[in-house]
């Protein structure tokens, strides 16, 4: 399945619109995680555990969201926008939500 943030495809004509998909995913962030994170706070630097946690969410956003346009026969989604939040009473989890529109290309 072609993926593109662009509403076209180059060299590719757009034949039918088949509607909006979603991809959503909410992860919480452990507390070895989190601990490692504040260290990196602290002293400075990239955290590697929020990155990894980040990275495996949005692919799993974009996961679902192909999934459900290959439902509706889509061969391709274009428009692409990814989204995240934080949510919790502590902000201790992460909101991936992926959204686009499904479509059949040549």
């Amino acid at each position: 399945m072609m993926l593109s943030t662009t509403p076209t495809l180059q060299g590719h004509e757009i034949k039918e619109y088949k509607g909006i998909v979603f991809g959503e995913v909410i992860v919480g962030v452990n507390f070895v995680k989190d601990f490692a994170a504040g260290l990196t706070n602290f002293f400075g630097g990239r955290s590697g555990s929020y990155e990894g946690e980040l990275l495996e969410a949005r692919n799993q956003a974009l996961s679902e969201m192909q999934s459900r346009a290959n439902q509706m026969g889509a061969n391709a989604i274009v428009g692409i926008d990814v989204d995240y939040e934080v949510l919790g009473a502590g902000n201790n989890m992460l909101m991936v939500s992926a959204t686009g529109t499904a479509v059949v290309v040549d």
